[in-house]
């Protein structure tokens, strides 16, 4: 979806970010790649504390087979400045990860959020708020529409506690934390695979 340029596509990028990159992030990104096959929207991830180059981590993976979802071809990345300015929406395990984030690039806080927020605030977005999306910069792509709708959201919506803002960590934890971890982001996945949806 870019052109030699490097200029932004139609569709738009989604960064996800948790630690290490080995567990979190990559189950959001391959699952949210799933959800949205077809879209032309591009999804990659990294770490704050990347594990860089290693796999998905074989808990993630067990709960990615699971679902279908694709696990192979997989590096851990540490988290740039660069990754953050050249994507849309970013969308992260934490709040701590969101703060990381915007003191890398603060450009970034108005299209970074956790992924827990950012399903809350587009979730009862009416149809009317998403088909006026197609109305509003037509020179940026659907996802930062749609990040700035969540964005535009935030003084009207509560916002959630802390303890349903943040994707549980099961780095180093047997399948049950793996299962609970998967659980958490799969309750969350039907609001953001919606709006992104074009």
């Amino acid at each position: 979806m870019t052109d030699s340029s490097g200029a932004r596509g139609r569709a738009g990028r989604v960064l996800v970010v948790c630690t290490g990159n080995v567990c979190r992030s990559p189950y959001i990104e391959r699952r949210l790649a799933q959800l949205l096959h077809g879209t032309g929207i591009e999804v990659s991830s990294g770490g704050t504390g990347a594990l860089v180059g290693s796999p998905i981590d074989p808990g993630s993976v067990a709960q990615l087979r699971q679902r279908d979802a694709e696990t192979e071809g997989f590096k851990a990345r540490q988290l740039t400045a660069e990754m953050i300015a050249h994507s849309d929406l970013v969308l992260t395990a934490t709040r701590a990860h969101r703060a990381e984030v915007v003191r890398l690039s603060p450009r970034a806080m108005a299209r970074c959020f956790t992924l827990a927020d950012f399903a809350h605030l587009v979730a009862d977005a009416s149809a009317d708020e998403m088909d006026e999306l197609d109305e509003t910069d037509p020179g940026a792509s659907w996802v930062a529409r749609v990040a700035a709708l969540a964005a535009s959201r935030r003084g009207l919506v509560p916002p959630l506690p802390l303890s349903e803002s943040d994707i549980p960590d099961p780095y180093r934890q047997g399948p049950e934390a793996f299962a609970v971890m998967a659980d958490a982001v799969e309750n969350l996945l039907p609001a953001v695979e919606q709006a992104l949806t074009p």
